[in-house]
């Protein structure tokens, strides 16, 4: 009776410990979309528009997953925190005019797929606004992939009108961090993905391109633009750290979008997030 007693016992443990085992690495890139919130009630003047001039005011904010066959990493993390959600996962919602708000925490979207956050090797920011580092300091025991001038920013003297929530990343100073030099940097040595040097935004703004073997060439913008009619106007936002650098990082991405035929996703643009494929799924 006490073996069979055992013998249960070790049976029930096993689906735990299979949980919490990544799954095995694919034979060609994956990249997993996460619905990590939206933000409502901006008003287009913050972006220089009046407000008949913009199609949808409504933001998104994604995440992004990346599973290479040799490693991960997770790109943005999100407008709310995991730890602001209740023990029974309602949705949380933050602000008054402009009102932030989520209906999944990232760590159970990323365990639905077969991750948790120690499984990630990398971390990637588009760039430190608080829309986007929400999670961050979940991963700080991967490598940070960041261009010193948006590291120095970020741990620097308190700058003010700076989108910034540093508490949100404040475990990164101490992670193990790559400080990337050149204006491609290829995360994983086969230009499958690769993140590009845009600043502008920020002083380190950067965006991600994917080359992925069945959907093709991917780039994933992070703030270059917010709305579309950001592209066929020039308009850039009233907070951009620098207007002529934007300028400058827009000109290069779309010269870089015709050259490789990628596929443009404006991260905060809802009309593109509502067409793609969310977690579970995945784009390969």
């Amino acid at each position: 009776m006490r073996t069979r007693c055992l013998a249960a016992l070790f049976l029930a443990s096993v689906p735990l410990v299979l949980a919490q085992t990544a799954p095995k690495p694919p034979k060609s890139v994956r990249l997993y979309v996460f619905d990590c919130g939206s933000i409502k009630g901006l008003s287009p003047a913050m972006f220089n528009f009046k407000p008949n001039e913009v199609k949808a005011t409504e933001m998104v904010v994604p995440c992004y997953l990346v599973v290479h066959p040799k490693g991960t990493m997770i790109w943005d993390t999100g407008v709310i925190a995991d730890s602001a959600f209740k023990a029974d996962g309602s949705p949380v919602t933050q602000g008054t005019g402009v009102i932030m708000g989520a209906t999944k925490p990232l760590k159970a979207q990323l365990a639905a797929v077969g991750y948790k956050p120690s499984d990630i090797t990398y971390l990637g920011l588009s760039h430190y606004h608080s829309d986007h580092t929400a999670n961050a300091n979940d991963y700080a025991g991967s490598t940070w992939l960041v261009h010193q001038e948006e590291r120095d920013f970020m741990f620097g003297p308190p700058q003010q009108g700076a989108i910034m929530a540093t508490a949100s990343f404040s475990a990164l100073k101490d992670a193990k961090t790559t400080i990337l030099k050149a204006d491609d940097y290829d995360v994983f040595g086969d230009k499958t993905v690769i993140i590009k040097f845009a600043p502008g935004h920020t002083p380190g703004h950067q965006v991600l391109f994917l080359n992925l073997a069945k959907t093709g060439p991917v780039l994933v913008a992070g703030d270059l633009y917010h709305y579309p009619e950001e592209r066929t106007t020039g308009n850039v936002p009233t907070f951009e750290y620098n207007k002529e650098q934007s300028l400058a990082s827009r000109a290069k991405i779309e010269g870089f979008l015709k050259q490789s035929k990628a596929q443009l996703w404006i991260e905060h643009d809802k009309a593109t997030f509502d067409t793609l494929k969310k977690a579970p799924a995945f784009y390969e």
